[in-house]
């Protein structure tokens, strides 16, 4: 398949990288055995993607295979992987995507195991490259449920984790998803460090408005709408705390202020009937 305009990449140059990136994967400890899967659009109607029942640590560029996003045919000496339903989907829902990444990596897949979203705002590079990773609630692998819920999920982020399954990035080629899974992973590594110490050091409402404002120079897309309400976008939690404050105090005001008028009540009718 040819290059069709700057968007999509040649079938050549992305079977040479599925290998590196494949090789990768597993050298990282990412994937083991047969696991994970990539994918990279290469036209509006077409995709390569890795075989099932092979190691990403030892592929080779035949063994890649062409798959049609629309009526799912394929082309190869082996079959695509059997997570391509997911592929497929997320390019259906995302029509900016031009890559997908699927891994196992270790600590990202703990943290989704125990049912805990990357979404602290702890690190100034994670939130301008990805933003916040939420977890997709847990469906049977490989199956179409899986794939569609996969797909509503990413619709809005650029990285997921997938309950007791592994990850997915997204991105704009082959090495920007590639790039999202290390950086997810390196980030849940920090995470699991900065709990054993005990304390995060989360940055503050203003600090992440500025770097989300970033992503423009970087020509990322602006963050979803929901996520002025996500962790990211929160008020730190000292603000909160006084805000809290804050209510209790008025609350309380107002129930002497209730409790006085009672009594005052009470005494006056006292007053009367005496």
């Amino acid at each position: 398949m040819s290059r069709q305009g700057q968007d999509y990449p040649t079938e050549s140059e992305s079977r040479a990288l599925f290998v590196e990136l494949g090789r990768r994967l597993y050298q990282r400890g990412f994937v083991a055995a047969n696991d994970g899967n990539i994918s990279v659009r290469l036209s509006p109607d077409w995709i390569l993607a890795t075989p099932t029942g092979v190691s990403k640590g030892f592929m080779s560029v035949d063994q890649m295979v062409l798959v049609n996003l629309v009526n799912g045919e394929w082309k190869g000496i082996l079959k695509p992987s059997t997570e391509i339903r997911m592929h497929r989907a997320i390019y259906l829902a995302r029509h900016d995507v031009r890559a997908v990444v699927h891994a196992h990596p270790p600590i990202a897949t703990a943290f989704s195991v125990a049912g805990i979203p990357l979404d602290q705002s702890i690190l100034a590079e994670v939130i301008v490259s990805i933003g916040t990773i939420p977890i997709a609630e847990y469906h049977t692998p490989s199956t179409q449920e899986f794939a569609d819920h996969v797909a509503y999920c990413i619709q809005k982020y650029e990285a997921i984790l997938l309950a007791n399954h592994g990850a997915v990035t997204v991105g704009k080629d082959l090495e920007q998803a590639f790039f999202r899974m290390e950086t997810l992973e390196h980030y849940a590594h920090i995470s699991w460090i900065v709990r054993q110490l005990g304390s995060e050091n989360v940055l503050s409402f203003n600090q992440v408005r500025e770097l989300m404002a970033l992503r423009s120079m970087y020509g990322l897309q602006p963050p979803a709408p929901d996520c002025l309400t996500c962790p990211n976008y929160q008020k730190p939690t000292e603000e909160r705390q006084n805000e809290e404050t804050v209510s209790a105090s008025q609350e309380s005001s107002s129930l002497n202020k209730q409790t006085i008028e009672t009594i005052v009540r009470a005494v006056l009718r006292q007053l009367e009937t005496s």
